[in-house]
């Protein structure tokens, strides 16, 4: 069994040559724009998932995921290659969800963000309910309950 540090140097590689091979060598009118964004390679170096993002619609993340379905073997072949180990990793395709969620993320955050300024406008010209000072401040220092003289009970324990 591998250990870790080679097995992200071997998915650093294998990110490196997808992307290299898939813009030189794979000629699928299917593929889209694809980038290779990530690769996770299990530790004993056996499986790969390849993470990609596609720039465009459904329509061209279905078609780029089915070109890049047909052209496996030429990648795998082409990782086996380059890499010289003794077992070329399976590789695996993944829709990498990270933009998608960062789209929605950045919305919410703006829609956060404007319902904070509509509370700030009407924050600006609101008037406290009440009195303008509520806590009540004794006239004088007689008036504050704090006097010399014994009260004649005694603290409860």
């Amino acid at each position: 069994m591998a250990d870790a540090p080679r097995a992200r140097k071997m998915a650093v590689r294998i990110r490196e040559i997808v992307a290299s091979t898939l813009k030189a060598q794979v000629k699928d009118p299917r593929l889209g724009m694809v980038t290779v964004t990530d690769v996770k390679v299990t530790p004993d170096l056996r499986e790969a998932e390849v993470f990609y993002t596609v720039f465009g619609g459904f329509t061209e993340q279905q078609a780029s995921s089915i070109a890049l379905e047909s052209a496996k073997g030429v990648l795998r072949s082409a990782v086996g290659r380059q890499t010289g180990v003794k077992f070329t990793p399976t590789l695996t395709f993944t829709l990498d969800m990270i933009p998608d969620t960062a789209r929605q993320i950045e919305d919410l955050l703006a829609t956060a963000r404007a319902a904070d300024a509509e509370v700030q406008r009407a924050a600006a010209d609101a008037v406290p309910a009440g009195d303008p000072d509520p806590y009540r401040v004794p006239a004088n220092a007689a008036d504050d309950g704090e006097t010399d003289e014994p009260t004649g009970t005694a603290p409860n324990p």
